[in-house]
């Protein structure tokens, strides 16, 4: 999702604060990637510490008990990846990172854009801790262009395969695209074509429990009430498809939720992060800054999951290990 429409990295490190209850919002910012890394909870979103409007760079932020943030630093700058200017582009932002592991080290994929006036691309850089620091892998992964935004990247690796995906794509085109990655986690394979899964605009998350794959992603405009997230499943983490309907929508005091992931906890229960405007239900376009939140993901016995209640002082938490 496009970062530069709006200030949520401005201010990012300022709203973590330690409370003692659980409830949503859980902080200012945007396209939360979320994983969990031993007992604590990672998010790695749009913008970060001494962030700005220009989304120059990329914080994350972690948390035991979903109650408390701590603030770890930025990641990667924009002036540490050597190839953002060759486009020739006046301007460029980064957003919508997501994050792997493989073999003890860490992969940040991300965005750098606008589409226009020249294709998007999205970029991979790695570490050997989640913090950072991130040192990018020299060139992109993938450019965009005839009629796809190369934007909003997100890795799954098959635990039945071991083969590790990269899903992109959105926005402009509102276009899916698969390739397989190389074991280095910084090369292409090959691209696996992929039927294009209905009301898809952006956002693409990739989950599995039971042997039955979720391809999650964004409906809508970013900044209007109709941006929510749907899901389909599959027998494979490259379909085909089930469309299965909607699952977060906005309701009366939120607005536009989407570009999310699904978090496994220690304990087994499933949690969706995402961001949402916390504002009455109205027309866009809307202003300000989005709002992390997490809340409760319940299956269906038949797999299905079930619409997600938006929460504000009933957020979930998580209990330390003993």
């Amino acid at each position: 999702m496009r970062a530069f429409h709006y200030c949520a990295a401005a201010g990012l490190a300022l709203a973590i604060t330690v409370s003692v209850a659980a409830r949503n919002p859980q902080f200012e910012g945007a396209d939360p990637h979320a994983m969990m890394i031993g007992d604590e909870m990672w998010i790695f979103p749009t913008g970060g510490p001494g962030g700005s409007w220009a989304a120059d760079r990329f914080g994350a932020f972690s948390s035991r008990d979903l109650k408390g943030w701590r603030p770890r630093g930025a990641l990667i700058r924009r002036d540490q990846i050597g190839w953002i200017k060759d486009d020739g582009a006046r301007d460029h932002f980064l957003w919508a990172p997501g994050v792997a592991v493989r073999g003890g080290r860490y992969y940040l994929y991300y965005s750098v854009g606008p589409q226009n006036p020249t294709p998007s691309r999205i970029g991979v850089a790695v570490a050997d801790r989640p913090e950072g620091p991130y040192r990018d892998s020299g060139r992109p992964l993938v450019t965009g262009g005839k009629g796809f935004e190369a934007i909003d990247p997100m890795v799954f690796t098959d635990r039945k395969s071991g083969r590790t995906y990269l899903y992109a794509g959105g926005s402009a085109g509102a276009r899916l695209r698969v390739w397989q990655l190389k074991p280095d986690m910084v090369s292409i394979a090959r691209e696996i074509p992929v039927q294009q899964p209905p009301n898809f605009t952006e956002g693409a998350f990739m989950h599995e429990r039971g042997g039955l794959y979720y391809l999650s992603y964004s409906h809508g405009r970013f900044d209007g009430p109709d941006y929510s997230v749907h899901y389909a499943t599959a027998p494979s983490p490259v379909g085909p498809w089930r469309y299965r309907g909607a699952i977060l929508t906005s309701d009366a005091r939120h607005q536009g939720p989407g570009h999310h992931s699904f978090v496994k906890t220690p304990d087994g229960r499933w949690l969706i992060v995402y961001h949402r405007w916390d504002r009455a239900a109205g027309p866009g376009p809307f202003r300000g800054e989005r709002v992390v939140a997490i809340d409760r993901i319940r299956y269906d016995p038949d797999g299905g999951i079930r619409r997600v209640t938006m929460t504000d002082d009933d957020a979930p938490t998580l209990s330390p290990r003993r």
